[in-house]
């Protein structure tokens, strides 16, 4: 019989678990509702289990923790990143390891596309003017999703959820990502692009990178310059992937329609931070990964994940060591 140890405090499990999926899991097996994160409530939630669940605040599973469980096989983090909690003694052990990353990127991915929307229809300056008291001022600058290109930056789960959304409009989208091949981009519905080409033929950019060495300021001076001078630029990944003050000096001179920011580096931005005084810089307190009722999409999640792994199927979110030096 499978022991299964949510090895977690209280409010961690119910901000991300509900009582349903904590149900769910009790049918697989014995469910072990830890107390803490600390290492001494962990190892007690934790001794005998098969299967571990971990979240935020979780730290790393090392050869200590692990010696209480000699038969854990499966840990599912309910979150994103696993970075916090891995190591060589876990992947040493042969534990699988599962994430969240799918169920996080959908917030993102829709966060992105509500600004895709609101941009292109002009929202935020037509909101400005009719507060003012003016009409259908800027109603000129209107533009609908038909015969855009759509450029985006990254093909992990965000950006390929971000794809599969603005399928649903007659769009060109293409894609810039170095480990994703052409014939899984013809499969997601996109054409694979170099960075500059995504720069010079995107109305619309949206960011879905990962914050790496390679994609740090990946939008300067430099690339900000291919843009088109009436393109949206969305960033609802990492602040580290845009030079702000580059941004700030390029809006400045009159280029880009809006810049919508949902990260930034470092968070939350000074108060006299430039781009908050530029009216075409659209700001959002990094809320795009899922939020209040929605995070419990990650309880639901982990059961699958944990019914998939018992029934020998491919897990959806299953993390190599390998794939972790791609990982933000």
């Amino acid at each position: 019989m499978e022991k299964i140890a949510l090895i977690m405090g209280d409010s961690a499990r119910d901000l991300v678990i509900s009582p349903r999926s904590v149900k769910r899991m009790e049918q697989i097996g014995e469910v072990v509702l830890g107390t803490g994160s600390d290492r001494e409530s962990v190892k007690k939630a934790l001794a005998g289990a098969t299967i571990a669940i971990t979240t935020w605040g979780n730290t790393e599973l090392d050869a200590d923790i692990l010696s209480v469980c000699p038969d854990l096989k499966l840990v599912c983090h309910a979150a994103g990143s696993v970075k916090p909690i891995v190591c060589d003694d876990l992947w040493n052990k042969g534990v699988r390891v599962t994430a969240s990353a799918a169920m996080l990127s959908m917030g993102v991915s829709e966060t992105a596309l509500g600004f895709t929307i609101a941009a292109s229809k002009n929202f935020f300056a037509l909101n400005e003017n009719l507060h003012g008291g003016l009409w259908a001022e800027g109603k000129e600058n209107i533009r609908e999703l038909y015969e855009l290109t759509v450029g985006v930056i990254g093909g992990g789960w965000a950006g390929r959820h971000y794809i599969e959304l603005m399928q649903a409009f007659d769009v060109d989208i293409i894609l810039y990502d170095p480990f994703v091949t052409e014939e899984q981009c013809e499969k997601m519905g996109c054409k694979k692009a170099s960075l500059e080409e995504v720069l010079k033929e995107s109305d619309i950019i949206s960011i879905h990178a990962p914050s790496i060495p390679e994609t740090d300021k990946m939008f300067n001076a430099q690339t900000l310059a291919m843009m088109k001078k009436d393109a949206v630029l969305i960033n609802t990944a990492r602040g580290s992937i845009i030079d702000e003050a580059a941004l700030y000096e390029h809006m400045k001179a009159g280029n880009l329609k809006y810049a919508c920011l949902d990260v930034f580096d470092p968070e939350p931005p000074a108060p006299d931070h430039p781009l908050r005084s530029h009216p075409n810089v659209i700001m959002t307190p990094h809320l795009a990964g899922l939020a209040a009722n929605g995070l419990k999409k990650i309880g639901k999640h982990c059961c699958e994940e944990i019914e998939r792994f018992l029934k020998g199927e491919p897990m959806m979110c299953e993390v190599t060591k390998e794939q972790l030096a791609r990982m933000a």
